[in-house]
């Protein structure tokens, strides 16, 4: 009987010895995977280990892991080139009116008349005011990005378009600006003075970009529980290469494609986007030659009547 008990407490202690043996290997090799994660910083290394059990599912669930500290990872990397790249460009459209500033104050200082005096400190004051609207418009998208936003309230999206198109109206005579407005009102959840400039940032754009000549027709309607506004011109239409970046900051067409001398700060589309996003809504944009057409969807301040 002692030597029935001992081989059977011999082959007890092998089978757990296997077993134990068996358990620990996909635990050795998720120990290996993760001090190789550790080492190198690869974070795409992964485990590879097919079972269902409790060892399979602790697997699956580091390797998941691993998922997400890789994006979260990927995410900051691009952000962070992002915001490199913004500060770069930042600093490059301030840099521009700084030097005209300090290049017509030292003419002004060597002129030997009041002529050339006086051009020179009209484009002193032109460049200022240039590098002001830059200034303003860099602090409105630093406001967004922190998430430092207005509280919605009932604007009537048709008289802010009204208000645009006149303003527009005024200071370009050379486009033809047309409107498509309801009869009633269409009441949006969205600041005024945000809205307004949303609605002028895409008239501007289309004066800016569009030959003399060009018409633009600004619409409002309802659709569902959101109103569109829409500003449509028959130009020339974006470059293909540009359209997939129009709303990015300072991604505007070069100079040779724009039609018109007014100054841009490259940052008109980005704002608009940026601002109707921070009221729930959307702002896209399609072109092609003799038809381009931006499309901002706010929700609306209450559903329509049945």
């Amino acid at each position: 009987h002692m030597g029935t008990a001992v081989l059977l407490l011999g082959c007890i202690l092998s089978l757990v010895t296997l077993v134990a043996r068996q358990i620990a290997k996909p635990l050795q090799h998720l120990a290996r995977v993760a001090d190789e994660v550790r080492r190198s910083g690869d974070h795409r290394l992964r485990a590879h280990w097919s079972s269902r059990d409790e060892i399979g599912r602790l697997v699956t669930a580091f390797n998941e892991m691993l998922d997400r500290v890789e994006g979260a990872l990927t995410a900051r990397e691009e952000s962070e080139v992002k915001l490199r790249r913004f500060v770069a460009d930042a600093s490059h459209e301030l840099r521009n009116p700084l030097a005209a500033i300090r290049g017509y104050a030292e003419l002004a200082d060597r002129a030997p008349d009041g002529t050339d005096t006086s051009f020179a400190l009209g484009r002193i004051g032109a460049e200022s005011q240039r590098m002001s609207k830059l200034v303003g418009d860099l602090l409105l998208l630093a406001r967004l990005d922190a998430d430092v936003r207005v509280e919605p309230r009932p604007v009537d999206a048709v008289e802010v378009v009204l208000n645009s198109v006149s303003d527009a109206q005024a200071a370009s005579r050379d486009h033809r600006w047309q409107l498509d407005l309801p009869d009633a009102e269409v009441t949006v959840l969205a600041d005024p003075d945000q809205l307004h400039q949303v609605v002028v940032n895409l008239l501007a754009n289309a004066r800016t970009h569009t030959p003399p000549g060009t018409t633009v027709r600004t619409s409002v309607r309802t659709e569902g529980t959101s109103a569109v506004i829409e500003v449509a011109d028959d130009g020339p239409g974006i470059p293909a290469d540009v359209l997939p970046r129009v709303f990015e900051r300072f991604a505007r067409a070069d100079d040779a494609r724009a039609h018109s001398s007014a100054q841009s700060t490259g940052l008109g589309l980005a704002i608009v986007r940026a601002v109707v996003e921070s009221f729930g809504g959307t702002a896209t944009v399609d072109s092609h030659p003799s038809l381009t057409r931006f499309t901002v969807r706010l929700p609306l301040a209450a559903p329509p009547p049945a």
